[in-house]
């Protein structure tokens, strides 16, 4: 079942931690967040699944940045989140993929017990100029019915900004 706004509103501060929170970003079954101004771009034509890949730090200016399709942007949310008891998920709005925008390649699933930021992983079908701060995703939360652990993984709970994939780890 997918928490209502109400809900959200309800449970912020007690389940679901979202800071900074502003009650002018809930929806009536989610709570959209915004894109911070800084994104990393993989530096390597080739990206290896077992070695860290360099990348890049890229500052999006209030002017804005130009996306181009063919390129992986790493952004993250403006917004801390941590969750217990329930399910977080996060997509794309759709005035965002109404413009060719997608914030995720496959990482919408949370984890039950996940603090952090949300790194997104943006990309475009055509050239498109962003902007920080804007609205860019929206979380929303699903109950879970029998016993879980919390997620308590090392690669990316915690995080204090932007996680490049850290599968090599696992290899």
């Amino acid at each position: 079942m997918i928490l209502s706004g109400k809900e959200i509103k309800e449970r912020i501060d007690k389940d679901i931690i979202i800071n900074p929170f502003d009650k002018k970003q809930l929806n009536p079954n989610s709570y959209n967040v915004k894109l911070h101004n800084e994104m990393l771009v993989y530096d390597n034509l080739v990206i290896n699944m077992k070695k860290p890949n360099k990348t890049r730090k890229v500052i999006i200016p209030e002017t804005g940045l130009k996306l181009v399709p063919g390129e992986l942007y790493l952004g993250r949310t403006v917004e801390y989140t941590e969750t217990r008891d329930l399910i977080p998920m996060i997509e794309g709005r759709s005035s965002i993929g109404r413009l060719g925008i997608s914030i995720h390649a496959t990482a919408g699933f949370g984890d039950i017990g996940f603090c952090g930021y949300w790194t997104l992983e943006i990309s475009c079908v055509k050239p498109v100029i962003i902007f920080p701060f804007v609205e860019i995703a929206q979380l929303y939360y699903h109950t879970i019915k029998g016993e879980y652990e919390e997620y308590s993984s090392g690669k990316y709970q915690n995080n204090e900004g932007i996680q490049p994939s850290l599968i090599y780890k696992e290899l």
